[in-house]
């Protein structure tokens, strides 16, 4: 039985905060979590719905640093759905929400685009009060995280470690060596693994051309890719991969329109995972990850015509809902 957590990393947006500033926080909210647009939601209440209408369990990585400026309250507002309905929340960092911080900023004048441009000790106090303030928004207390942009190094493990949170899913081969995670393992570790002190959870990926390898986001590859994927790992016989998304990521470029082409696949592959022999989905809290035993499972291969079609379909999508 391979186990595939669908991860959602769910994130108000600071680069609206920058343009809008703290009085749009509901029309934050609405863009970045709730999805909410003229033509209906396609955010995490939306895919919470599509979730439950299958029997999925997902992960929903939450970002309380935007707490710093509104309080716990617009936390809540995003952690208590999740809660109520039966999904895990864990959690996810972008220290960006440092710059607009203040007096609040629990570094003081300290800012940073990643939580590796801190030092240890540092990340230690951002992760302290990143974990408060996700319980005080009514989550359990995390046992896992995600960096912002995957911005993690290896001081995050341990300070992630230190704090009595024991896995970490930073870590996404197929980005490995220019992506801005600096978390120091490479694209061959693809597998869960004790690391600095946790057990790192990488993002699964595929094979790609010229031996380079696609990341298994739902905008990253097609909907055949992502079954295709999941079906390879339960034959190789892997235990764990790791399917992402984002609370916004079912809308336009904009975030004014449902991404229709996206929401279709989205629907396509939960229904196709619901449905797949020797599969289930987990979370964090009822079924957490364990170190690989034996050599890492093989990618799936190359696909040229799999790739022509998702090309095809990523150049129609960009260009009705925009480049992503």
């Amino acid at each position: 039985m391979t186990t595939i957590y669908i991860t959602i990393d769910t994130e108000y947006s600071a680069g609206f905060f920058a343009r809008d500033g703290a009085d749009a926080r509901t029309a934050n909210f609405d863009a970045s979590i709730a999805g909410r647009t003229r033509d209906g939601q396609a955010g995490i209440e939306y895919q919470m719905d599509i979730f439950d209408a299958h029997g999925l369990k997902a992960v929903f990585f939450v970002d309380p640093m935007p707490a710093l400026i509104w309080g716990v309250e617009a936390i809540a507002d995003v952690v208590g759905p999740i809660v109520a309905r039966g999904h895990d929340v864990q959690l996810h960092v972008h220290t960006e929400w440092l710059a607009f911080a203040g007096a609040a900023n629990p570094l003081g004048s300290r800012t940073g685009r990643n939580i590796k441009d801190f030092t240890r000790d540092e990340q230690v106090l951002l992760l302290g009060y990143a974990a408060n303030a996700l319980q005080q928004a009514g989550a359990p207390r995390p046992v896992a995280f995600r960096a912002g942009n995957y911005g993690a190094n290896d001081d995050t493990l341990r300070a992630l470690a230190s704090l009595g949170i024991s896995y970490d899913s930073s870590h996404c081969p197929a980005l490995a060596g220019e992506g801005e995670c600096g978390i120091s393992l490479g694209a061959d570790d693809r597998e869960p693994m004790e690391y600095c002190g946790v057990i790192e959870v990488p993002v699964g990926s595929i094979a790609a051309h010229r031996n380079r390898q696609r990341h298994a986001q739902l905008t990253a590859l097609s909907g055949q890719e992502l079954i295709a994927a999941v079906r390879h790992s339960r034959d190789q016989g892997q235990a764990a991969f790791t399917l992402v998304s984002h609370s916004f990521e079912l809308l336009s470029r904009d975030r004014t329109r449902i991404n229709t082409i996206v929401r279709r696949r989205f629907e396509k592959v939960c229904a196709r995972l619901a449905a797949m022999q020797g599969v289930r989905t987990a979370t964090y809290s009822d079924c957490p990850p364990e170190p690989a035993k034996g050599k890492p499972a093989s990618l799936l291969p190359h696909h040229a015509l799999r790739t022509g079609k998702r090309l095809c379909e990523q150049a129609l999508g960009n260009a009705l809902f925009g480049a992503r």
